[in-house]
């Protein structure tokens, strides 16, 4: 297996869609509209990460494109009613084929894990011609986000075998985070009305700074 060869569709995978959803942002920006989009990260799985999975799932070495997540990337937003409006606009682009979604935020996991997960088809320009690749988009707020790394942090340090007192404790976090969204929510107008006036200060001062 020639790791680079194999890997480099997806690293162009995971680049080009951050220009594209970075892009998404920055046209709200220039619209001075909110922006459902408050910033996206990206990876391509590590090599032992794809090994362990693909053992665990029983993939064949020859069948890892089958693998969802080797590309993946995570859009957070500030408030929960952002996240369908992200998936409203995956759906109606024509760059990319939405084959699969997971809907982790009203049907939470066990564990207290919410997160809504799109696996697209997307489309690599390489030297041989175009190779369609599987894609994760994970969509959360950043509370989501926050429980959603001190879990995976927790599992890697537990190998998968959480003390009760821990995992009880992490769900009772998980139900603290999902409060937290449901009150920024209710005061979403005041505080995006908070974020235009900083922004609208903000550039009168640097639109002052460059006159002088």
């Amino acid at each position: 297996m020639d790791w680079d060869l194999f890997l480099a569709p997806y690293k162009q995978a995971v680049d080009e869609l951050k220009v594209k959803l970075k892009g998404i942002r920055k046209q709200y920006e220039k619209t001075s509209d909110h922006s459902p989009i408050e910033f996206v990260t990206g990876r391509v799985k590590p090599i032992p990460s794809i090994l362990e999975k693909s053992v665990r799932k029983n993939i064949a070495i020859d069948r890892l494109q089958e693998m969802q997540d080797i590309a993946g990337l995570r859009v957070m937003c500030q408030f929960v009613e952002d996240i369908n409006r992200v998936i409203a606009l995956l759906r109606k682009r024509n760059d990319m084929e939405i084959v699969e979604e997971r809907d982790y935020v009203s049907k939470q996991k066990p564990s207290g894990y919410r997160s809504y997960h799109v696996v697209l088809l997307y489309p690599v320009q390489t030297i041989n011609g175009e190779e369609k690749i599987l894609v994760e988009i994970q969509i959360r707020t950043l509370a989501m986000n926050f429980w959603a790394t001190i879990e995976h942090s927790l599992n890697y340090k537990y190998k998968g075998a959480m003390p009760e007192e821990i995992a009880d404790r992490l769900q009772r976090a998980a139900e603290a985070a999902y409060r937290l969204d449901e009150e920024m929510s209710q005061i979403r107008d005041e505080i995006q009305e908070a974020q235009r006036e900083f922004m609208r200060k903000k550039e009168e001062k640097e639109q002052s700074e460059s006159d002088t």
